[in-house]
């Protein structure tokens, strides 16, 4: 069986990049997984603070979408990574969403992000769901935490 996700209501709501979770990296608090991943199309630049700021997650992601500086180079290359120490530092850092990303057990969670092929599902439904597999990569780790 498999648990979808996608808007940032119901049981697993938490599990959106959307949700309303604080993270704390590299000495700032972002509001939300969201606001980091976007800001980090820009490391380096000053539109970084700019996203940081944003008063919603979409807003955060308007600006990274509307802006006229280029991303940066690796990007391609570091996005996934970007977005697995996001989630991770969100579910690590909220007891709360740590317990419910767990009682997942081993199921198979999905982004379902019709318009979205890459991070979600897509629309026909054979997206990369990137977004979910790091997530279980996520419980993974988490689970094993809580092993030792």
């Amino acid at each position: 069986m498999a648990i979808y996700f996608y808007a940032t209501r119901g049981k697993y709501g938490c599990f959106s990049n959307f949700s309303r979770h604080p993270i704390q990296i590299d000495g700032k608090v972002w509001p939300t997984t969201e606001h980091y991943f976007q800001s980090q199309k820009f490391a380096g630049t000053a539109y970084v603070e700019r996203i940081r700021q944003a008063k919603t997650p979409t807003e955060a992601k308007k600006l990274a979408w509307k802006s006229t500086a280029p991303f940066r180079a690796d990007w391609d290359a570091i996005r996934d990574e970007v977005m697995r120490r996001a989630v991770f530092c969100k579910f690590s850092s909220h007891p709360d969403l740590r317990e419910i990303l767990l009682s997942t057990g081993d199921e198979v969670l999905i982004e379902n992000a019709p318009e979205d092929a890459y991070w979600g599902c897509g629309a026909d439904g054979n997206g990369e769901n990137r977004l979910g597999k790091i997530l279980m990569e996520v419980r993974e780790a988490l689970r094993a935490e809580t092993i030792d």
